[in-house]
This record gives C-alpha cells, sequence and structure tokens, in this order.
C-alpha cells in the first residue's frame, strides 16, 4: 500500500467560513470520571473564559465515564442551568472511549478536550484551536516539553514524561513533543476518517491518534503550554505505562506489515488551487533516495560476500551470477517496501519479475566488466576483480533506481486510488472495522454548519435550519475566500456565579 504517493480522500484544508448560524464552532469535551468535586468548578471557569475571550459560539461536553459518585448529578445540573453546556453518559470506562463517542456525534467544526484538573493554562486554548479554524492544521496539541512552556511538576513525573516520548520517537518515529498532555483538539472532518483507524479506549487512544495522523501526513500544530502538576490526580502511572508500551507494539506492528490504510487519510498535495492543477510533481524524491542508498549498500556488502563465498567453489562469471541473482531478489524485496513504500502482497510477484528484468541488465553490465578484465589480464588478482565489479554495480545502481522508479514502482495514477472516504464507515470493509455508532444525542444531529460568529444573546442552538456546506464552499456552489473577522471581545461578560 502506497501512502506517500495517494492524494487521499480528505479534502485540502481551507478556511472554515464564517456564517451567522446556530452550530457551535467549538466542542470542547471534558471526560470525567468520579470528579464530583472537581467538575463544576472547571465547568464554570472555563465557561467564563470561552465567554470572555473566544468570539465564536462554543459548547462544553461533560464527557461522564461511567462514575459511581455524584458526578451525573452535577454534570446534569450544570447542563440545565448554562445554555452552553451538556452532558453525555457512558456505561463504560475509558477516556478514548469517551473522547470516541463524543466527537463522533458532535456537529461541531472543531472539536477539543481537556483534563478536569484545568493543569493547562486556558490562554493557551484560542492558539490551539485557531490553525484549525484558518485551515492551517489538522490537529493541534498543548506542550509541555517546548521550549517556552513553563511547567511545574515533580522528577517523577518529568522523567516519565520524556522517556515516553524518546521511546516514541525512536520506535514510531514520532516527531512530537508531548502526546501525553490533556489538552488537544481536532478538525471535525479529520476526526471522522481518522477515529475509525484507533482502537485504543484508554489513555493511549491521544498517542495513537497522533501516530497515525502523522504518518498519513497530516499536519500537528503544537501549543507551549503552562502547566502545573495536579497533585490530586488519580492516574495510575504504572498500569497506564504498561498499556501505553503494549499499544506502541501493537502500532508499530501495524505500520510495520502496512495493514493501516492510511492513505485513505492524506490530503493532496497544496492547499493552493493553483497547486492542484500541477501535473506529473516527482513525489518523495529525495527519501526515496535515501532509501534506496542504504538499501543498495547494504545489498552491495550482501553480494560481495555472496560472490566471494561462490567463488569458491566456481569461476568468476558463475559466482557473479548467483550472487547477483540472490542479492537482486532480496534488493528487490527491501526497496519494494522500504523505499517506495508498497505494503501487502498484491503484485510482489510482478513486482519481483520487473526486478529480474533490471537484473539481467545489471549482470550483463557486470559480467561485460568481468569479460573485459579477463581479456585484458589472463589471472587478474582478486582484489582487482572486486574493484572491477563495485564500479560495474555503481553504473548498475543508477540505472536500477530511475528503472524501479519509473517502471516497477510508479506512482499510481488517480483512476487507481482507493474507495470514497463514506467505505471507511461500510461493515465490509477487509482491513480495518470501524468504531460502533454512537447514540443520539439532542445536542448532535451531526449536521457539519458553517462557522458562526458567536451571538451573545443566543441561548439555544437551531440546527434544524442549517444549511450544510463544504469548508470553504458558498451557498451558490462557488468558491470564496472565507476568511473569519473576529468580533471585539466584551471585558463585562462574564458569569456571576463565577466568585473569581
Amino acid at each position: 500500500m502506497r501512502t506517500d504517493t495517494s492524494p487521499g480522500t480528505l479534502p485540502a484544508r481551507e478556511h472554515l467560513p464564517a456564517a451567522d448560524a446556530g452550530t457551535p464552532v467549538l466542542d470542547v469535551v471534558i471526560p470525567v470520571y468520579n470528579e464530583e468535586k472537581d467538575l463544576q468548578p472547571c465547568v464554570l471557569r472555563l465557561h467564563e473564559h470561552l465567554k470572555r475571550t473566544f468570539p465564536y459560539a462554543f459548547r462544553i461536553t461533560i464527557a461522564d465515564n461511567a462514575s459511581v459518585d455524584t458526578t451525573p448529578q452535577v454534570a446534569a445540573r450544570l447542563e440545565s442551568e448554562i445554555p452552553e453546556v451538556t452532558s453525555f453518559r457512558l456505561e463504560q470506562k475509558g477516556r478514548g472511549r469517551a473522547l470516541r463517542t463524543v466527537w463522533s456525534a458532535s456537529d461541531a467544526p472543531i472539536l477539543a478536550y481537556m483534563d478536569v484538573d484545568l493543569s493547562t493554562d486556558l490562554n493557551a486554548l484560542l492558539p490551539l484551536v485557531a490553525p484549525l479554524i484558518s485551515g492551517h492544521s489538522d490537529l493541534a496539541i498543548g506542550s509541555r516539553l517546548a521550549r517556552s512552556s513553563r511547567v511545574v511538576r515533580g522528577a517523577k513525573r518529568e522523567f516519565i514524561s520524556r522517556t515516553y516520548n524518546l521511546i516514541l520517537r525512536g520506535s514510531l518515529q514520532a516527531r512530537f513533543s508531548d502526546a501525553q498532555c490533556g489538552f488537544k483538539a481536532i478538525r471535525r472532518d479529520v476526526a471522522q476518517a481518522l477515529l475509525p483507524l484507533v482502537e485504543d479506549t484508554g489513555w493511549f487512544f491521544d498517542t495513537e491518534m497522533l501516530v497515525l495522523a502523522e504518518r498519513a501526513g497530516l499536519r500537528i500544530h503544537e501549543v507551549p503550554v503552562d502547566w502545573v502538576d495536579d497533585p490530586d490526580s488519580t492516574v495510575h502511572i504504572v498500569r497506564t505505562a504498561t498499556e501505553d508500551l503494549k499499544g506502541v507494539w501493537r502500532v508499530g506492528k501495524a505500520l510495520a506489515s502496512g495493514s493501516l490504510p492510511l492513505d485513505r487519510v492524506t490530503r493532496p498535495f497544496g492547499d493552493d488551487p493553483r497547486d492542484r492543477d500541477i501535473q506529473d510533481v516527482p513525489k518523495g524524491l529525495a527519501r526515496q533516495l535515501v532509501g534506496f542508498c542504504v538499501v543498495g549498500g547494504l545489498s552491495t556488502l550482501f553480494y560481495l560476500v555472496l560472490y566471494s563465498l561462490f567463488r569458491q567453489f566456481g569461476g568468476s562469471q558463475v559466482a557473479n551470477a548467483l550472487a547477483l541473482l540472490v542479492s537482486a531478489v532480496a534488493n528487490t524485496a527491501a526497496n519494494r517496501r522500504l523505499t517506495f513504500g508498497v505494503r501487502g502482497k498484491g503484485g510482489a510477484v510482478r513486482h519481483q519479475a520487473q526486478g529480474l528484468v533490471v537484473f539481467a541488465i545489471g549482470l550483463a553490465l557486470t559480467s561485460g566488466s568481468l569479460a573485459a578484465l579477463n581479456a585484458a589480464s589472463s589471472d587478474p588478482a582478486h582484489s582487482t576483480e572486486l574493484a572491477v565489479l563495485v564500479a560495474a554495480n555503481l553504473a548498475a545502481t543508477v540505472l536500477r533506481f530511475l528503472l524501479f522508479r519509473a517502471w516497477v514502482f510508479p506512482d499510481r495514477d488517480d483512476s487507481t486510488e482507493e474507495p470514497p472516504l463514506a467505505a471507511l464507515d461500510s461493515p465490509s470493509s477487509p482491513t480495518y472495522s470501524t468504531a460502533p455508532q454512537s447514540p443520539q444525542h439532542p445536542r448532535y444531529p451531526g449536521s457539519y454548519a458553517p462557522l458562526p460568529q458567536r451571538q451573545p444573546q443566543q441561548e439555544t442552538y437551531d440546527t434544524a435550519s442549517t444549511t450544510q456546506f463544504r469548508a470553504g464552499e458558498a451557498a451558490d456552489g462557488t468558491w470564496r475566500d472565507a476568511t473569519m473577522r473576529l468580533q471585539p471581545v466584551r471585558p463585562h461578560d462574564t458569569d456571576p456565579r463565577n466568585s473569581r
């Protein structure tokens, strides 16, 4: 499966259109389990901050993970008192399960979540979601490990966090800096495509989602945050770390085997309409060159070892042919998987057959070089034979790369792309099944409305009359500049129930 050349099924990112509508722009999910003490202060503080600083309609969703204390009653009371607050009850534990359920059912174009302890400074919330609203990024995360972040926490948690991120970088080649910070956001269109691929329902949910998004080529924006550790946190560190390591192994194995259809989540090259018209642009050339050189270097060493071994039992021509044949099969298999990113068994026999044709060309070059050497000297030294073969193999390597790229593993044509994104939700998907359908909720009708500006006097959200648009698409079907115009912040707009 080629993941580096497919244009994918997600459209190019666009500015979310600004228009008056009842659908909130932002849905902030707060997953909770037995948080009767902290839930109300958290929601009131977050609501006051959004009222004061966020210029568009928003919603705060309390996702109760099967709490057994009075958390459901506190959530119901907040929902009845504050129009922008809603609650959602799940009968099973798991932060990942809560986020998947609420995000899958939400109608807001921007989805976020934060921990109930509000360890992260809320001033980072608008910078977190702004790149998603503008169309610059697909996901956004808060980072406690950025240079400009200010963090207060113990040495034990600091060591665990940095060790975990080093493990992710070493095993899954992750480039984001902080996978565990409970402060993240995602565009709804991205979530619809990405969440069916995420298996974890617990604390590893964040990491798995970020790794798959990064491997699919989605853009992840990082925001430095100020963060103060909650000494009363109920997270079981040892158990969570064990589950995370199991998740790292599972995701790494899936990525290595190519069983994840990540090409269905990629975006086309370039967001400017002029870029989409570019034809025949080489894709991944630099990465392919590096991979081909590494495989070629190892193949050359393998070939020389085989040649020296076969030379003890036969002539130079026979040893060269056998060594080149064995190394060519291994070289084709390695380049197929590592250099050109082809996954699965489909087309493997054809690729090997084409690789043997390339091998024949290399055999002609190297055999011709040996024949010329034997014609010039009746008994050439072994070191001279190896030097001639190395030079001939260099010429054959250049030709092999060109043939591999243009003939054996060419870029796929658009007509051979994967089925549309809707196929992700099909129960007949042979590789990955989608998550179960979330229960319907009156606050989540499932429509994707244009980006509304917040109306201060509006107490309820009328989603029945909302017209559906694609991002950047006007009602008449034309595409226009949908850059948002921010309304001035009203410093007096606060909630009197908050003692602060």
